[in-house]
């Protein structure tokens, strides 16, 4: 402060919250040319009433005497040192009436023992001369603060009111005989009340000619009394505790800036005009893509995404999901099971006709429920009941057929065997929808940090997105149409051969029954028993077991291109692939066509981003001209 004046120096108050000291809230900016008493004096006043604290202008309403809010004093000119002096009230125990209260007390603790705890401040622990230091909490405080004592210093002040005979306990102090301290006891003497009412009263000479002659303070070694000794020991203490915290303030400030830079880079281009943001948004729809392409190739180690995010492998998911599909069609797609009627082929275990299983392995998210199929609960196939449902189907719908049956019936048997395809394969297709939508949930998360525009976009993209998983949907539905139609045919050789097969097997079967060993031969049967062990049946059980062979020949065929279909043309065609599928909607096109109106409500910088983009950017120079700086020391 003393060259403020003839220095013409630019003084400002700010008042800042404590948490955000760096970022001044609000500024009492002033320019002066002298900083004498009086103007000091209205500055203090107007910081005083920003701060909400009490003055000597008592306005009848009672005020707080201390806040967490720092008031900063920033002097600048050619002469003056880069230093801040942080002046922290004074500890208290007692509370005054009308002036100070209990919650002060912490309050004031609390706030000097954060600037103590600071392991870059230098601590001058101020106690009088006068008083028994022992009863002094703040030099507990440092040596908690300070461990080692590399940084706090002693400072006695008002030598001139220490009663006469203790003056030696002093002087020991000051020299180092008693209560050593690693860096030591400084000693000053500030004017009295007395001396300030003189004006042309030096404060150096008073204090110089007090220790010059007043005894015992005039034996004390000049470099531990007066302030401009006092100066002189602050710089070396300083001088020494920057040479050690250099390293860390360098590498502190280096690992600011690149925090700084990441999060400005993580905002993006600004995005303040069209095509600003059509700019944007292109790069995030290309980002966009490329985790489409590997994803769909399984590149997972060509993007750190993959681990973070396991939704992003959709093609190992989707893969799976499409065996189990095809397993559940396999093992419980049909209404009766095959060839248990006669007990050559015993059912599973663990399968009771009662037992069900599910038809959905994913949970819905709540924006597709009104989509996607409702989880089930099915039944598995009845064994044993096969032939009797059979034959109540051709006693219902025979006609004057001799030996065979009407071609109408197969269409009959066919819908009611394949009656659950429809809820299993919807079930599918809804867990693969979920498993694509959570795959673009999780990329726009991946490459978008910005929440307001992957909001936006996936307002944006909501409903098309939803057009495209009913397509897949609607696929389903016309592959089970084409199934369930009244025209049963096939060109597929597999009927057949799977046919003849199932016949062949149960003239077999029946020959076995009275076949034995012979020795080389193996096991043989006799030609009169071979013939007789051909079962003869009524007309209508060879009818039945006609309908039965044919009717399973033809739902395996017919079971396996429909699950093919369904995991071909449902799931990979017009969820995966093709130009219309979800994971091709937001693309580099889409953007291209969206009007200005659109851009700027996806994205159009926020208040709060532009702020924030604005206060990184100041940061990131001040912190790389500190790094200059730096680097020329």
């Amino acid at each position: 402060m003393r060259s403020a004046a003839s220095l013409s120096s630019r003084f400002r108050a700010s008042r800042v919250e404590e948490r955000a000291a760096q970022h001044p809230r609000e500024e009492l900016g002033r320019t002066i040319s002298s900083l004498d008493f009086d103007t000091f004096k209205e500055i203090m006043q107007d910081a005083h009433e920003e701060m909400g604290l009490s003055s000597n202008n008592n306005d009848g309403i009672l005020k707080p005497t201390f806040s967490n809010d720092v008031l900063r004093l920033e002097i600048s000119g050619p002469e003056q040192e880069h230093l801040s002096v942080i002046d922290v009230p004074g500890i208290f125990k007692s509370t005054t009436e009308g002036v100070t209260t209990k919650a002060d007390i912490q309050l004031v603790r609390n706030m000097v023992k954060r600037y103590m705890d600071n392991p870059r401040s230098v601590m001058l622990a101020v106690v009088p001369a006068s008083i028994d230091l022992a009863t002094q909490e703040i030099l507990e405080l440092a040596a908690e603060a300070d461990i080692h004592g590399d940084r706090t210093l002693g400072v006695l002040t008002k030598p001139d009111l220490v009663d006469r005979g203790a003056e030696s306990g002093v002087v020991d102090l000051v020299e180092g005989r008693a209560r050593q301290m690693k860096l030591g006891w400084h000693i000053i003497r500030d004017p009295g009340q007395k001396d300030l009412q003189d004006m042309s009263m030096d404060r150096g000479d008073l204090e110089a000619a007090f220790f010059r002659s007043s005894a015992p303070w005039s034996s004390i070694e000049k470099g531990k009394v007066g302030i401009d000794s006092l100066r002189l020991r602050i710089k070396e203490v300083l001088s020494s505790l920057v040479k050690k915290e250099f390293p860390k303030v360098q590498t502190e400030i280096k690992s600011r800036l690149a925090s700084c830079r990441r999060q400005l880079n993580g905002l993006g281009l600004e995005r303040n005009t069209s095509a600003e943001q059509t700019a944007y948004l292109i790069g995030l729809a290309s980002k966009f893509q490329r985790l489409v392409f590997l994803s769909m190739n399984a590149s997972h180690g060509a993007d750190d995404a993959f681990e973070t995010s396991p939704g992003l492998c959709i093609a190992p998911a989707i893969m799976s999901r499409m065996k189990v599909f095809s397993d559940e069609m396999a093992e419980y797609g049909e209404s009766y099971s095959f060839n248990c009627d006669n007990g050559d082929i015993a059912p599973p275990a663990f399968v009771d006709d009662e037992d069900t299983f599910d038809i959905r392995k994913e949970d819905d998210p709540e924006e597709l429920v009104h989509i996607l199929h409702l989880q089930e609960s099915l039944r598995y196939p009845l064994y044993g009941e096969t032939n009797d449902w059979l034959l109540q189907v051709l006693n219902g719908n025979q006609g004057f057929e001799l030996g065979t049956f009407n071609a109408s019936i197969l269409a009959t048997v066919m819908k009611k065997q394949s009656s659950k395809w429809e809820d299993i394969s919807m079930g599918f297709v809804s867990d693969a929808i979920v498993l694509v939508h959570q795959f673009i949930m999780s990329a726009l998360v991946s490459i978008c940090g910005d929440r307001n525009v992957r909001d936006a976009l996936v307002g944006k993209l909501s409903d098309e997105l939803t057009r495209r998983y009913q397509n897949a949907i609607a696929s389903v539905g016309f592959l089970l149409k084409v199934e369930k139609s009244n025209t049963p045919m096939t060109m597929n050789h597999y009927f057949n051969e799977n046919l003849q097969r199932s016949r062949q097997e149960k003239v077999s079967a029946h020959i076995k029954k009275n076949a034995f060993h012979n020795g080389n031969h193996g096991m043989v049967v006799r030609l009169e028993q071979a013939s007789q062990s051909v079962r003869l049946m009524s007309n209508e059980q060879h009818v039945v077991q006609d309908i039965h062979d044919i009717l399973k020949s033809y739902y395996k065929v017919c079971r396996k291109t429909f699950v093919g279909s369904v995991c071909r043309q449902s799931v990979i065609h017009y969820l995966l692939e093709c130009d219309e599928c979800p994971l091709a909607l937001f693309s580099p096109m889409f953007v291209s066509q969206l009007s200005a109106d659109a851009l700027e409500e996806l994205a159009g910088e926020a208040p709060g981003l532009k702020r924030l983009r604005a206060q990184l950017t100041k940061e990131v120079a001040s912190l790389a001209k500190a790094v200059r700086i730096l680097a020329k020391i």
